[in-house]
C-alpha cells in the first residue's frame, strides 16, 4: 500500500513540471552560474557578514579556475531601533532590520541582469545586562546576514535558471 502511494505521488509530482534546481549537482547549469558570480566588497560589519555568507552560499570559494561572468553589487541598510518604553523610561525591546538592495551585473556587457531587494528583521529583548543585550544584537545581525544572503542567492539562482520575470 505504501509503495502504491509513493508511486502515485511520484507520478503526480513528475507530471506537474517541477524540476530540481540543482539537478546534476555541481555540474548543473545553476550551480555553474552561481560559481561564476563575483561578490563585490560591502561596507561595514554587516557587509562583511553578508559578503562572507554570500561567498559560502554561492560556492565561489571552491570554484577555482572559473572566470567571473557576473558581479553581485550589494548595498545594505542596517538599523537598530528602540521601542517598548518601560515605566522608568528605559527601552524594553529593540528591533534590528537589515535590508539589502542588490544588482547582478553581467561582467562582459555591464548590463544589469537582476535588480532586487531582500531583508530580514529581528526583535531583541533589552535586559539589565549590557553585555547580554549587545551579544543579542550581534547574534541577531549574524543570523539576519545569513538569512539575507540566502534570499539573495535563491533569487540569483532563479534568475540564472530563467524562472523569474524581474
Amino acid at each position: 500500500m505504501k509503495a502504491l502511494v509513493a508511486l502515485t505521488a511520484a507520478m503526480l509530482l513528475a507530471g506537474c513540471g517541477l524540476q530540481p534546481m540543482y539537478a546534476g549537482g555541481g555540474n548543473a547549469a545553476v550551480a555553474q552560474g552561481l560559481a561564476a558570480v563575483q561578490v563585490s566588497a560591502i561596507e561595514g560589519r554587516a557587509g562583511w557578514l553578508v559578503r562572507n555568507a554570500l561567498v559560502d552560499e554561492l560556492g565561489v570559494s571552491g570554484a577555482k579556475g572559473v572566470a567571473p561572468k557576473y558581479r553581485l553589487d550589494v548595498r545594505l541598510d542596517d538599523k537598530l531601533e528602540s521601542f517598548a518604553l518601560l515605566r522608568d523610561d528605559t527601552t524594553g525591546r529593540e528591533r534590528r532590520t537589515l535590508r539589502a538592495r542588490y544588482q547582478l551585473v553581467d561582467v562582459g556587457s555591464g548590463a544589469v541582469v537582476l535588480d532586487a531587494t531582500a531583508g530580514s528583521d529581528a526583535g531583541i529583548d533589552v535586559v539589565s545586562s549590557d553585555y547580554a543585550t549587545i551579544a543579542a544584537e550581534q547574534t541577531a545581525l549574524e543570523n539576519m546576514a545569513k538569512d539575507v544572503a540566502s534570499r539573495i542567492v535563491t533569487n540569483v539562482a532563479l534568475r540564472l535558471r530563467g524562472d523569474t520575470d524581474q
